[in-house]
């Protein structure tokens, strides 16, 4: 495997100054999904306690992989509702930070466990199971699962007003007081568009730096357009035009909360810790199974970015290893369980920068910024839009990588076919199963109809095969 589109293979180390402009990139890529997690999750979890388990998540993995994969490590969305089980099934908030923990060691011991099975047989199986018919659309399936995400950012910003909303509370309206997004639509969508036009400008049209630093240039673009307009709109008191809360520094968090810290506060209090420990194992154990899936097809895209594969260099054990144990070290300092990011892979393609330096030294960025709060607070009041601009490259980019996949497939074969389709139309179409308190993203099932019918569209010709052996014998 060889690819020569890369500024910066995985070995390449940029000078200083351009590693770390690099590595900034590679952090405003990976933020907005990453904090997020803990806000979504509520009880008072740690926006900057996640960045850090987020960094040392990522330098475990790099540990393990041997840094021969330039993929960093963020907060799993997939383990949100694990997570919120945690806490609805706890005694108490801190023992529900301490089923969070366990419940990351219980999904990390079953990544271990895969990767002693795949370290025994070898990775033939997953070839066979998932060929490009499989991986190619399910890779693409990714991406345009998060367009929706994409979308609904472009029109929105950081700033939100309290206003009294009606709500209906035991059968009855009343009003609360609910944070309102105050931007123009439009305003934002301006902003957005802008972002994504200086990043195809520089990408395309761009020279050396320029090139390789689109995100960091379209960020910049957009953010200082939402300025312009925020600070308009404050003086002619105009809040159509906010688009950037700039109070947030005023209540700024200097010291993560560390997951670990009040999870043995729990300690304390733990009520009836047995069958709570069973509820933990049945929200996060079948998470780790569906996260796999997602694992592998992470590492396929990655791998033909970079032209080496992952799975047999350094291998598919190590990855999982350094993806589960990652993941424990994560939600021990940030209470999120970490993955592999699909924004991360996007970001090294676009730019063509692979330098896994330049990883490491985002993992640094993320471990020190949690503890220098006008960074963290500076990064989060960039507004949904202008980072809706950078998604729409990312994102778009997994699409079309999965896509490319499928190119050496031979769609005229119907075997192929029903197998592409059938993905693509499962994932595209949000197929989401509930079973229980697990839930099957529309990755996962895409993924798992995808082997499916390849294994039915191919025992025909196992049969055949094996008649043709036994003839020859």
């Amino acid at each position: 495997m060889k690819n020569t589109n890369l500024v910066y293979g995985v070995k390449d180390k940029p000078g200083f100054w351009k590693t770390i402009v690099l590595a900034l990139q590679q952090v405003l890529a990976i933020l907005a999904a990453t904090i997020v997690v803990p806000v979504i999750v509520g009880n008072g979890m740690s926006q900057s306690a996640a960045l850090f388990g987020a960094g040392m998540g990522t330098i475990v993995y790099l540990l393990f992989t041997k840094f021969k994969s330039p993929v960093f490590l963020g907060s799993s969305f997939a383990f949100i509702g694990s997570m919120g089980a945690a806490f609805t099934g706890a005694v108490s908030v801190s023992v529900g930070y301490l089923g969070i923990i366990i419940g990351a060691i219980m999904a990390g011991l079953v990544y271990v466990v895969i990767a002693a099975i795949v370290k025994a047989v070898g990775t033939k199986w997953i070839t066979k199971l998932m060929p490009a018919s499989v991986i190619g659309p399910t890779v693409a399936v990714i991406g345009l699962s998060l367009a929706g995400n994409a979308v609904g950012d472009l029109t929105k910003g950081s700033y939100n007003a309290v206003q009294m909303v009606e709500t209906i509370k035991n059968s009855q309206v009343v009003l609360e007081p609910t944070l309102v997004p105050t931007a123009s639509p439009f305003i934002a969508l301006l902003c957005g568009l802008v972002t994504l036009a200086v990043i195809i400008i520089c990408s395309v049209y761009g020279k050396k730096m320029l090139k390789i630093i689109p995100f960091i240039i379209g960020i910049l673009a957009g953010y200082a357009l939402a300025a312009i307009f925020t600070v308009i709109g404050t003086l002619a008191e105009v809040p159509e035009l906010m688009l950037i809360n700039f109070g947030l520094f005023e209540n700024m968090q200097w010291l993560p909360d560390f997951t670990f810290i009040k999870a043995f506060e729990g300690f304390k209090n733990l009520g009836d810790f047995g069958s709570y420990l069973g509820t933990i194992a049945v929200a996060y154990i079948p998470v780790a199974f569906v996260v796999f899936a997602e694992h592998i097809a992470d590492h396929k895209n990655i791998s033909s970015i970079i032209g080496d594969d992952l799975l047999e260099d350094p291998g598919l054990h190590r990855t999982l290893l350094g993806d589960g144990i990652g993941s424990m070290v994560g939600a021990f300092f940030g209470g999120c369980p970490n993955t592999t990011y699909g924004e991360s892979v996007g970001c090294v393609a676009i730019s063509g920068n692979a330098s896994v330096i330049t990883i490491l030294t985002a993992a640094i960025i993320c471990v020190i910024s949690a503890f220098f709060a006008p960074f963290v607070t500076l990064l989060a009041t960039i507004p949904a839009c202008v980072m809706g601009g950078v998604c729409f490259a990312l994102y778009g980019f997994i699409a079309v990588s999965g896509l490319k996949m499928i190119q050496g497939v031979d769609l005229g074969d119907n075997r192929n076919l029903f197998t592409v389709s059938s993905v693509l139309i499962a994932g595209v179409g949000g197929l989401v199963l509930n079973i229980g308190k697990v839930t099957l993203t529309a990755v996962a099932c895409a993924l798992i109809l995808g082997i499916l019918v390849n294994l039915l569209g191919n025992i025909k010709s196992k049969k055949a095969k094996a008649e043709e052996e036994k003839e020859i014998a």
